[in-house]
């Protein structure tokens, strides 16, 4: 198959063949060792971010508030079953500090993520919400909580939070099963996202590039959710395994394929904010610069107590987990200056 005709014919119309002839399509791309068919991919997915978002990456500052979670996901280093894991949970009050300090940063939207834990009840959950937005007016609140109940997302939806993360892991059910516990289903975290884009928030979805029993067949799955869904923003990153987990030995998602996959995505959704994720930095040095090269723009620097970073593991060796807040913000700048683009003071809202 001719690669450069495959991204001709994404970067024009955002649609692989059907069937099983898309899925070697997909297989071509993600597989090819043309450097110059390869270096057109990135140029094509940069093209379209830049025409749509120019050189300017958005940045969120991230507040990890909790690491207990109810649910016994087989990759995640905070998994119900996990003994070794030190937990914790944020106060509203240093929750607020947080926003406080990256306010002053300049950050102006906040993303609360978390295990699903059954102490942030729904009234917790829209009081934080609602502090934060009388606060700080004019910045953005993005939940990611988990799997919850229609009425739980309107209620946070009425309280200011504007967007909301839940990664689908995987648009194939076997595979689904293979990387989750029996309780949990594919149905469930669809319905989820669906309820969200209902109600009117920023959706986003995603995936790990990687993980454990995933095969083309799996990717062509998600890439044509992720198509299906139409959600406005997209997180993939490589699997890292997590040594407490059941998949601790297993091989880590590749660089290569993530920025491959970053491009593919761009091109086949153009408005879609895109993150260069810390996974991908703590792949490589310059892990999150690639990622923007390769279409993202979207980075996520951490704002979290830097005495709670290290014990948020989801995966090994996080990177950014000594750095103070303003460390986290500098850096990010230089980084991004380095390679022709800027980091913009702004909520960072989808472009239709």
């Amino acid at each position: 198959m001719k690669i450069r005709e495959i991204t001709d014919r994404l970067y024009e119309t955002g649609l692989f063949t059907a069937g099983e002839r898309g899925i070697r399509e997909l297989e071509a791309l993600l597989t090819t060792q043309e450097e110059e068919e390869l270096a057109y991919l990135r140029e094509k997915a940069r093209a379209v971010t830049n025409q749509i978002y120019g050189k300017e990456v958005y940045i969120r500052g991230l507040i990890e508030f909790t690491n207990y979670c109810k649910n016994n996901c087989i990759y995640c280093g905070i998994r119900r079953d996990n003994t070794n894991a030190q937990r914790y949970r944020l106060s509203k009050e240093q929750i607020m500090e947080c926003c406080e300090t990256g306010y002053a940063l300049g950050f102006r939207t906040f993303v609360l993520q978390g295990g699903e834990d059954a102490y942030f009840t729904d009234d917790r959950v829209c009081g934080i919400v609602s502090d934060i937005k009388a606060k700080f007016s004019d910045c953005a609140v993005t939940l990611s909580i988990g799997e919850k109940s229609k009425e739980s997302y309107q209620a946070y939806f009425d309280a200011g939070a504007d967007r909301y993360l839940l990664r689908h892991e995987t648009a194939d059910e076997q595979h689904y099963r293979q990387l989750h516990p029996p309780e949990m289903s594919l149905e469930n975290r669809k319905r989820c996202l669906y309820d969200l884009k209902e109600i009117g928030y920023q959706v986003g979805c995603g995936f790990m590039v990687g993980s454990p029993h995933q095969s083309f067949d799996t990717l062509y799955e998600d890439l044509n959710f992720i198509k299906e869904l139409e959600p406005h923003m997209v997180g993939i990153g490589p699997f890292i395994p997590q040594k407490d987990t059941p998949f601790g030995g297993e091989k880590a998602g590749t660089l290569d394929r993530t920025l491959r996959l970053l491009s593919i995505i761009r091109l086949m959704n153009p408005h879609v904010l895109l993150p260069a994720t810390t996974a991908l930095g703590t792949i490589h040095p310059q892990g999150r610069e690639m990622g923007i090269q390769a279409g993202a723009n979207v980075v996520m620097p951490n704002l979290s107590p830097v005495e709670v970073r290290d014990k948020y593991k989801l995966y090994d060796n996080k990177i950014c987990t000594g750095d103070e807040a303003a460390e986290c913000r500098h850096c990010m700048s230089r980084r991004m200056e380095s390679i022709g683009y800027r980091v913009v003071v702004a909520r960072g809202d989808f472009i239709s």
